[in-house]
């Protein structure tokens, strides 16, 4: 099975032109996919509450990934970067937070997105057993970011590494600009999940980070067809490998996100859950498609 989601559902403005969709955007979002990536988490951990709310807005079959607090991937480095006394605290504070969605079964996976910075390691081989530790039971994702794990030498390492340790690997599409960035790692840990993570391939907004504007270029990039048909046949051997491959655009700094999500979803030959394309259902004066047609 492919799910096709984005990361986060509040900047995908072309989803919600309905009447009262602009107020409720993530059961808006729930008509057009099954799956989306909670970003809000790496910034805050979020209240037991809020995500109990999210979990009641969604259908039954709708799964949410979930990022990883930022202090849990050592993206806040350095005393007084988090409210946390210490890791065991905020990992309990994540764990209690995600409770909600997880009773509702409609966890797909905890994704733990290491900074640039994190490299291969002892040190950080280390890290990653403790954090997976903590998680206990709770499926979790990996996503590096250091070329270092995907060296020649350390490829096939990193891959066996993830695999037996437990965590689903993530694939992902993006800039290629040194050490900050990773190839294509075409390759699956587990007979249940793969992750796929689709960043676009702006390379300047890539190295961007720091600047007032990087929020607006760092994911400023439209796949093109042939893009992604080649995505296509790769995610059909995934999913050769495990039962579910998870696939979430997050090429949204220019909008292009949800059609270029929409537009996989159709060269697989796969319909909404609204059971359409068109911005309004059939019999709405309104209706209109998408940019992709």
């Amino acid at each position: 099975m492919i799910e096709i989601g984005l990361c986060g559902w509040g900047d995908h403005s072309e989803l919600y032109r309905g009447a009262g969709s602009a107020r409720n955007k993530l059961p808006a979002y729930a008509h057009w996919f099954r799956v989306v990536e909670v970003d809000s988490t790496f910034y805050a951990i979020q209240s037991a509450h809020t995500m109990s709310k999210w979990a009641s807005d969604t259908p039954g079959d709708f799964r949410f990934v979930i990022k990883a607090y930022q202090g849990m991937t050592g993206h806040a480095r350095g005393k007084g970067t988090h409210p946390y006394e210490n890791e065991e605290t905020m990992f309990q504070a994540f764990l209690d937070a995600i409770a909600p969605i997880r009773e509702a079964g409609k966890l797909m996976a905890v994704l733990f997105q290491y900074p640039p910075w994190f490299n291969c390691t002892r040190m950080n081989v280390d890290a990653l057993r403790a954090a997976k530790a903590r998680m206990g039971d709770v499926p979790c994702a990996l996503e590096f970011r250091h070329q270092s794990w995907y060296a020649p030498e350390m490829r096939e390492k990193t891959i066996a590494f993830t695999q037996r340790e437990g965590w689903y690997h993530t694939v992902c599409d993006e800039p290629q600009a040194g050490d900050g960035s990773i190839p294509i790692v075409e390759a699956s840990t587990s007979e249940e999940l793969t992750l796929v993570r689709l960043h676009g391939r702006n390379t300047g907004g890539w190295v961007s980070s720091g600047q007032p504007n990087w929020r607006d270029v760092r994911y400023l990039y439209r796949y093109n067809e042939a893009e992604l048909s080649e995505w296509a046949e790769r995610l059909h051997r995934l999913a050769q490998q495990s039962r579910t491959v998870c696939v979430l655009f997050n090429n949204n700094s220019g909008g292009d996100a949800a059609d270029n999500a929409l537009q996989l979803m159709a060269m697989l030959h796969q319909l909404p859950p609204r059971g359409s394309f068109e911005l309004a259902l059939p019999g709405d004066a309104d209706a209109e498609q998408l940019e992709l047609f």
